[in-house]
This record gives C-alpha cells, sequence and structure tokens, in this order.
C-alpha cells in the first residue's frame, strides 16, 4: 500500500500519513490525560503479538513516562489513527551527553519503546515516530542518535538499518543471575564499603573517562532514588590503610553500583513449555525438602518479578576478580533479602575483561544486545570532529546507563 507523507517536517507541529484516502495518521507528543490508557492497551497488545515463542513481558507499573522520565530531557511521542485518534504507535527518547572515548563529551540521543500495533505496520508509521524524535532530539542539540535491541529482533534492525539510516556499532553482552533462595558466601577477610554518592562520582570520572557512554551526570544518576548504593569489595588487611576520601586505595578493589529496577517495571515469563515450567519449580520444591544441598533453584519468573542492575564494575590489582565476584555475591544477597527480585543483570562490553568474572547462569545470558547509532548532523560534516564511526576507544569498557536499562 502506497503512502503519501506530506512536507511537514517540525516534530512540534501535526504530520499526517495518508493510510487509506479517508484515513489520517497523526503524530504528536504524548498527553497523559489523553492517551495514558490507551499506550498502556498498545504495550500490552504488542506483547500478545510476539508470543509464538517464549517472551519476556514487560510490565511498566501504570507510568508510560518511567523508563525516560529519569533524564532531564525526554520525550514521548505517539501516532494517532482516524478521526477518533486511536494510539496505533507509541515512541519514547531522551537527551543526554556522555563519553566518546579520551575525555571528550557528545550530546547523544537515545531512542526506546518503539511499539505500532500489528494491524498498523508496514505503513511508515515506525519510520515517522523516529524521525520525528530524531527531529526533537536534534532541536535539543543531540549530535548522535542509538537504539539498542536483541540481534535476533530482525524487524526492529531492518527498520532503524535500512530505513533509518542507523549503522551496526556496538554488541554487548547481557550476564544474568538468578536470585534463589540461598545465600552466597563471602569470605570473611573480604570487606564490603557503602560509598556516598558524591565520593563515588569522584571514584567513576577518572576510571571511566576514556571509555564509551560514560553520562556526564553520574552525580545525578548515583544520587536516584532508584540507586541502591555504590559498593566496594577490598581486603580486610587494608581496612585502615586506605582512604578513598583522599584518593588512597589498596592494591586490589572492586566496585559496582546498584539500579533497583524493579521500582520501574517488572518483567514476566510468558509462552513456556508445560515440561520447561514443571522442571522449573522441581528445583524450587527440591530445594525444599533438602536444603542443606544449597542447591541453586529456579526463581519464580512466571509471574511478575524485578531485578536489580549492576552498573560501573570495575577492578584493579591481583586480587580484583575474586574482590568482584564477592561484590556480585553481596548484591546477589541484597537481592534475595528484598524480596520480589527474580535476577541480578549486568552488561558490558566484549573486550572488557569484567565480562568473564561476573557470576551468571550461560543458558539466561546472551552476548548478542545490538547497540545501533546515526549521526544527526548534515552529512557534510560526517568527517568532523564528531566522525565517531570511524572513531575508536582507546578504552575497553562501554557504560551502560542505569537508566538506559
Amino acid at each position: 500500500m502506497s503512502l503519501k507523507i506530506s512536507d511537514e517536517s517540525s516534530w512540534q507541529k501535526t504530520s499526517f500519513v495518508k493510510v487509506k484516502e479517508e484515513s489520517l495518521i497523526v503524530i504528536r507528543e504524548y498527553d497523559e490525560e489523553k492517551h495514558k490508557v490507551a499506550v498502556e492497551k498498545l504495550e500490552r497488545l504488542c506483547e500478545v503479538g510476539q508470543r509464538g515463542k517464549p517472551c519476556l513481558v514487560t510490565d511498566l507499573l501504570g507510568d508510560p513516562l518511567c523508563r525516560i522520565r529519569h533524564f532531564q530531557l525526554h520525550v514521548m511521542l505517539v501516532a494517532e489513527y482516524g478521526e477518533d485518534g486511536e494510539v496505533v504507535g507509541v515512541i519514547r527518547g531522551c537527551v543526554k551527553t556522555v563519553t566518546r572515548g579520551n575525555s571528550a563529551y557528545v550530546k547523544l540521543a537515545y531512542v526506546l519503546g518503539l511499539r505500532v500495533s500489528l494491524r498498523h505496520r508496514r505503513y511508515g508509521i515506525g519510520t515517522k515516530l523516529v524521525e520525528h524524535l530524531e527531529e526533537w532530539c536534534k532541536q535539543k542539540g543531540a549530535k548522535y542518535s542509538y537504539m539498542a535491541t536483541d540481534c535476533t529482533n530482525e524487524p526492529s534492525i531492518n527498520l532503524f538499518t535500512k530505513k533509518c539510516g542507523y549503522s551496526k556499532f556496538r554488541t554487548l553482552t547481557m550476564l544474568v543471575q538468578p536470585v534463589h533462595a540461598h545465600y552466597k558466601s563471602i569470605s570473611s577477610n573480604i570487606v564490603v564499603l557503602h560509598l556516598p554518592p558524591r565520593l563515588a562520582a569522584s571514584i567513576y570520572n577518572p576510571i571511566f573517562a576514556n571509555s564509551e557512554f560514560f553520562p556526564k551526570d553520574i552525580d545525578l544518576i548515583l544520587s536516584n532514588k532508584l540507586n541502591l548504593g555504590t559498593f566496594m569489595a577490598i581486603q580486610k588487611k587494608y581496612i585502615t590503610k586506605c582512604d578513598p576520601k583522599k584518593g588512597i586505595f589498596p592494591p586490589s578493589y572492586a566496585i559496582l553500583s546498584v539500579w533497583n529496577t524493579k521500582e520501574v517495571f517488572k518483567l514476566q515469563v510468558k509462552g513456556v513449555s508445560p515440561i520447561a515450567h514443571a522442571c522449573c519449580v522441581g528445583t524450587r520444591l527440591l530445594d525444599e525438602c533438602l536444603p542443606w544441598l544449597r542447591l541453586p533453584s529456579f526463581p519464580n519468573v512466571f509471574r511478575p518479578f524485578g531485578i536489580y542492575f549492576m552498573y560501573g564494575l570495575h577492578m584493579e590489582g591481583k586480587c580484583g576478580k575474586k574482590l568482584m565476584k564477592s561484590l556480585c555475591g553481596f548484591v546477589h544477597n541484597m537481592a534475595r533479602d528484598e524480596g520480589g527480585c527474580g535476577a541480578i543483570v549486568a552488561e558490558v562490553s566484549k573486550r572488557d575483561p569484567i565480562r568473564e568474572v561476573v557470576p551468571h547462569w550461560s543458558k539466561f545470558s546472551w552476548d548478542e544486545d545490538m547497540w545501533c547509532i546515526k549521526n544527526l548532523e548534515d552529512i557534510h560534516e560526517k568527517c568532523g570532529p564528531f566522525d565517531w564511526f570511524n572513531y575508536r576507544s582507546s578504552s575497553s569498557m562501554i557504560f551502560v546507563d542505569p537508566r538506559d536499562f
């Protein structure tokens, strides 16, 4: 079916897509009073449409803006259809300042939450939502725009790379550790320090200065109510010899921060076969009958659950690996005590040595989180100082913003 797009390009004005002679698609900014119920319905319908196989369903806890409202610059656009204004598409985005490597900062847009009604796909609605969001981001000063999706999500990748001009950029590893009934043991020779936000920011800044995607507003992230804290693991024998406030660190240490996503959204696994479901239940029953075996029973992910997201992971020294494993165990125990938390998750660069250290279950982790990026500047400027495509950071680390997750 052919589409006729109006010449109107500003995101602030009404844009029309002629699907049929008498039918119009209008793209406008989200109005909570007018659109909230319809957007929630669209989100649920899109999830149902993906259930040809087991899938992870996301519940935004009644707040369509929850995944972006922690960014200072954010927007949500909807696509309305027909005279009744039926919501048939939605997209979210934000703008932040991040490192490009070697302490260079650039304004970057993040595109997420693109949904189009099953009945209205292949009409170019998704493309127009992306274009209007990009226009908003450019007006806010963004030089680049990026999105993230699973490498197996061909429709999403094709939309962005073939129709919207994005390029495949980085592939990250998602490490997932289910939370089970037993505590992780931590050596008595290891001490875990809880660092205040300002001190944590002062430690993170030099560590990630040469990395990619490290946010300039890290202090706001660390002081956010969803941040459960920044923790540093050191050997007990150095407890009186180090003073992080003065920049005095032991020969070996590990550091990370924890973000409480279960206050933002809940996840639920659906579409699993009865056999797989029974096996998961069986591990919990066996663990209850034989608790002394300390079996890593599978948590109940078939009802809504939350996760803790670990970010800012870094280790130093010959004992760094052992300290990082203990620190991850500490976070697991936090999640177990809190309740309602089904997993702890970390996302890291494939070149980051931390990837081989963080405890995880390989069957529930994957190496295929694809990031795609686009230069939003004019074509003749692409060979200028912000040509990220031909630039390779000297650091192996990529900082994953917990607000993106």
